[in-house]
């Protein structure tokens, strides 16, 4: 019975209890496999870790420390922390995480030792690709909707182009998918057919599927077969449709017509 075995015994000991039973004498070389791999996530301790009680920690240290422990910890915890920084320091952080490719060993583990001292943890990393563009739009995708403006609004007035990329990787086509059926609608209302058709080519069945529900029986039929006249697309042509449509999604949002943030969504129907 796993329920019984729970009690007050961490989880590492109730894995081996289960370990044991399922694999016998296999179990201790199998459960030492995982605690290896569990202790080689970089900065993985830092996940057991209440967001203030980090923020509290780095909050004065330098903003390329910073970024560098953000790209470690999980999004939505990137989020917390950087919310609680002040407005200028929330910008130079995410500039570095932006720029941020390659990390040494050395660099990590000097940052891991001062944390060492200070939360009695301690880590080893091996190189690994971390930070740049991809990092800042996952953090910013379930960050506050006015966190996400001022920061992206005040990078702007720096660095448009980079702003510019940060846009196109935090909303993609296939996350139309997560769009309220209203929104699809009023979508649909700002895009030609035509790009549809293009678009769609690229798209799984799942978010077709939530297009067509969303238009009216001729036009979705309409659809179908324009899709199936065009024959084979060039990918190249097909992902630049997609894009077009990510735009207008970004446009609308703005504009306050349609929401990618599922919490204002909840907020705008309880208003």
């Amino acid at each position: 019975n796993p329920t019984a075995l729970t009690g007050k015994r961490g989880g590492l000991e109730v894995a081996k209890t289960l370990l044991e039973q399922a694999l016998g004498k296999d179990a201790t070389t199998t459960l030492e496999t995982v605690r290896q791999s569990i202790e080689a996530i970089p900065f993985g301790f830092l996940q057991k870790v209440d967001s203030q009680n980090l923020l509290t920690f780095i909050i004065d240290e330098h903003p390329q420390t910073i970024a560098l422990i953000l790209c470690h910890v999980p999004p939505a915890q990137a989020a917390a922390i950087l919310s609680g920084l002040p407005p200028e320091r929330q910008l130079s952080v995410i500039k570095r995480i932006a720029t941020m490719s390659q990390t040494s060993p050395e660099i990590i583990r000097e940052v891991e030792r001062g944390l060492e001292n200070r939360m009695a943890s301690v880590m080893s990393q091996q190189l690994e690709n971390a930070g740049g563009i991809p990092a800042v739009a996952e953090i910013l995708n379930v960050i506050d909707r006015a966190t996400e403006r001022s920061i992206l609004e005040n990078l702007a007035q720096e660095d448009p182009e980079l702003v510019e990329e940060i846009r196109r990787l935090m909303f993609v086509f296939e996350d139309l998918i997560k769009l309220s059926d209203r929104d699809i609608q009023t979508l649909l209302k700002n895009v030609e057919s035509s790009q549809w058709a293009v678009a769609l080519k690229g798209a799984s069945e799942e978010l077709k599927q939530k297009i067509l529900k969303n238009m009216s029986n001729r036009a979705a039929v309409l659809l179908r077969e324009e899709m199936e006249y065009l024959g084979p697309v060039r990918l190249s042509v097909v992902e630049q449709a997609q894009q077009q449509i990510v735009d207008v999604v970004r446009r609308l949002e703005d504009a306050g017509e349609i929401t990618t943030h599922a919490e204002e969504e909840e907020e705008r129907f309880i208003q």
